[in-house]
């Protein structure tokens, strides 16, 4: 980390939380001879981390959560981690969005970002099972009005989860019915191992369904949740077409993604390095 006293609150936090899970525990004089900042400025920092659940205070300093496979953390905990990152995600990933398709949005903190960003695409059809992501789309009907072009959505319904989406039976038997382009999926957790997964067992079924009924898969997800992995597995690697992400992946995770994905994209502070691995040269394009 380069010393930078005029790195934004958010940027400091996401600089000091990688270090600390990097590491596996920072001191407070560490951190701020690396960022260049107060120690009162980096205790602030550490004491809006743990608020997040994301870390733990220990005298001196700090140390990751350790946390079950089991956990599952609610939409405003993650909503205010690496907004940065998830923002770079969402604008990349609409890029791959044309005009008239049919997409799914699961739910998730960069799918909800995502939604804003389609906002201007027309004659969308979306299914989500995201309440969160439904009421982008409503709320931006109800303030401008209906508009020509306007999305299609249509809400899955089931049993609402900490992560405000929709799950068990009815979710599943409303996306079995379904067929989509495209699905952009938020995960919990990516590995080579596990693949992606999750901690609710019944989001691992609604999620399986939702890799089913589409064309095409599409996984927005930010480099901290690499080598996550949650209790129940609901598709391999070799089942996602692309992962969009960013650049604090690292290069051991690049390496083993690219061989087996047909496309993994990261985004940069310029725009976005795009990097192919197994590409099908008979694929389309673009979605």
């Amino acid at each position: 980390m380069s010393e930078n006293q005029n790195l934004l609150a958010e940027q400091r936090r996401a600089l000091i939380l990688d270090e600390v899970r990097r590491r596996g525990g920072v001191r407070v004089n560490e951190l701020t001879r690396k960022l260049g900042v107060s120690d009162m400025t980096v205790r602030r920092d550490l004491d809006a981390l743990a608020r997040q659940g994301v870390l733990e205070k220990v005298h001196g300093g700090a140390v990751p959560v350790v946390e079950a496979s089991t956990h599952e953390p609610g939409f405003e905990a993650k909503s205010g981690l690496e907004l940065s990152a998830k923002e770079d995600i969402a604008r990349t990933a609409a890029t791959l969005v044309s005009p008239g398709t049919a997409i799914a949005l699961s739910g998730g903190t960069t799918t909800y970002a995502l939604a804003q960003h389609l906002l201007d695409v027309p004659d969308l059809t979306v299914v989500t099972n995201s309440v969160r992501v439904a009421d982008v789309f409503h709320s931006a009907q109800r303030s401008a009005g209906q508009r020509q072009g306007a999305a299609t959505v249509v809400l899955t319904g089931g049993v609402r989860t900490p992560s405000d989406s929709l799950v068990g039976p009815v979710a599943d038997q409303a996306i079995g019915a379904l067929h989509f382009d495209v699905l952009f999926l938020g995960v919990h957790g990516i590995s080579t191992e596990a693949g992606l997964s999750t901690p609710n067992l019944a989001e691992a079924e609604t999620n399986r369904r939702l890799v089913q009924s589409a064309r095409r898969v599409v996984v927005v997800a930010d480099h901290t949740k690499w080598g996550t992995v949650g209790l129940s597995s609901f598709a391999t690697l070799d089942q996602v077409d692309t992962l969009v992400t960013d650049a604090g992946l690292p290069a051991q995770a690049r390496v083993e993604i690219s061989e087996q994905l047909r496309q993994l994209v990261i985004t940069g502070e310029d725009g976005f390095i795009e990097s192919a691995g197994a590409v099908d040269p008979e694929a389309p394009e673009d979605i």
